[in-house]
């Protein structure tokens, strides 16, 4: 994986004072880029790229995430998806959290388990095999990889817990979304506990590390409401008239490329978000190079993908 710039943000931050730095968490921890600015290249790893607008000027590449891990190369949402993107040296990576029957947070797209496991032959009576419906030891026990391909038969689902412990050991960021909250009363408060007690709500993660989102508005305003310094974002394309009332709340507007124009993130970086920077943009499932080209030109802040790689390929 390439170097981090841990160590020279902490000693920024003594010298500029940490309110210098509490900006969006996308602005740091990407290594897949690097800066460029009227031709030249900077090789420090770790720095974010940057594509010359014009000669003798420079604009800031977006940072690239990967979507459930690498899923592209490995099953999503595992810890193997999550270890691919690292190898490929992505630091940013995407998941999706659910509630157990028992109240264990588990890393999962789907509400029901039939795609991406073997729900159906472990427990055939159990139909519609929703995530809600079974106990985290009932999910452990599926196989989540050998839908994928054979070489990943017998990975698990992880739990939150699990997941967190592998991307702080690859020493990766999270952007976390918390999926289908109007299933899960009280998820968000959950969320937030288990965040804290694995150390994923000091002030290190919460400035340059952590992301939590949702396509509910009102999940994303209780994670802001009980964790105020917790960057949020919002999945979706508000009306650019209702811009400003999410603003009040979040820091990301995360709408779907084909949703997206170059118009539509003026309107948004026009903005400042609920901490009082400019609001941010990430756009989802860029997979092929043309379009994630095509995303950076609008001006987008990061772009989420399945083959992260691909998207570093086409916008350097």
């Amino acid at each position: 994986m390439y170097a981090r710039i841990a160590t020279a943000i902490a000693a920024a931050a003594v010298t500029m004072g940490a309110g210098a730095l509490l900006m969006s968490t996308a602005d740091t921890r990407s290594t897949d880029t690097r800066t460029v600015a009227a031709g030249h290249t900077s090789p420090v790893p770790g720095v974010r790229t940057a594509s010359a607008r014009t000669s003798g000027t420079a604009r800031t590449a977006p940072v690239v995430l990967a979507h459930r891990g690498a899923s592209a190369y490995a099953p999503e949402n595992t810890l193997a998806a999550v270890d691919r993107a690292d190898a490929l040296g992505f630091d940013w990576v995407e998941n999706d959290v659910q509630l157990t029957r028992d109240g264990v947070l588990v890393v999962v797209h789907d509400t029901d388990l039939r795609r991406t496991t073997d729900a159906e032959e472990v427990f055939p009576d159990r139909s519609p095999w929703a995530v809600k419906d079974f106990t985290a030891a009932e999910i452990a026990r599926l196989d989540a990889g050998s839908w994928f391909g054979p070489r990943f038969a017998g990975a698990r689902v992880p739990t939150l817990d699990r997941y967190l412990d592998r991307i702080e050991h690859n020493e990766q960021s999270l952007l976390l979304e918390i999926k289908s909250p109007e299933m899960y009363p009280g998820i968000e408060r959950e969320t937030l506990r288990v965040l804290g007690e694995k150390g994923w709500l000091d002030r290190d993660h919460v400035e340059r590390r952590l992301v939590v989102q949702s396509f509910g508005a009102d999940s994303v305003k209780k994670v802001h409401q009980q964790r105020p310094d917790v960057t949020t974002g919002f999945l979706g394309t508000p009306a650019v008239a209702d811009l400003p009332s999410y603003a009040a709340f979040t820091d990301q507007i995360n709408p779907s490329y084909t949703s997206v124009s170059a118009d539509y993130v003026q309107a948004v970086h026009a903005l400042k978000g609920a901490h009082g920077r400019k609001l941010r943009i990430n756009t989802w499932t860029v997979d092929d190079a043309a379009s994630a080209t095509r995303a950076a030109g609008f001006g987008v802040d990061g772009i989420i993908t399945n083959r992260p790689d691909v998207v570093r390929g086409a916008i350097g």
